[in-house]
């Protein structure tokens, strides 16, 4: 019997297996004017992940990501360690981690009202 699946953002998650997770993340450093919403959008929907992210009037990245526990997982070190290429990240915060029973989004994308 075929196990039903579902795409978001790319990639397919298995309807059982994958556990879902949501958080809340903000980003210190030099995350501004250095692209750093737009690889966390690339990274995120390359990781199947859905949520949004936005720049803030205090020079941080603040978002939300949902999607598999794994996926969430190697995001958190991205945000944390990695970053956009000109980046330096001083910290991140995590926030509001929780399991979810359905994503909340369709596709994971900036925001621009702060």
């Amino acid at each position: 019997m075929a196990t039903a699946a579902k795409t978001v953002g790319g990639a397919v998650m298995k309807g059982t297996g994958s556990t879902l997770m949501s958080i809340d993340f903000e980003v210190f450093g030099k995350v501004q004017g250095v692209f750093f919403r737009k690889y966390t959008v690339r990274n995120s929907k390359k990781h199947g992940l859905v949520g949004w992210v936005q720049n803030t009037s205090h020079g941080t990245v603040l978002g939300q990501m949902q999607g598999a526990a794994d996926k969430i997982k190697i995001m958190k070190h991205w945000l944390e360690h990695e970053g956009s290429p000109m980046s330096t990240i001083s910290r991140a915060e995590f926030r509001n981690e929780q399991l979810i029973e359905a994503l909340e989004y369709s596709d994971f994308e900036v925001q621009y009202d702060w």
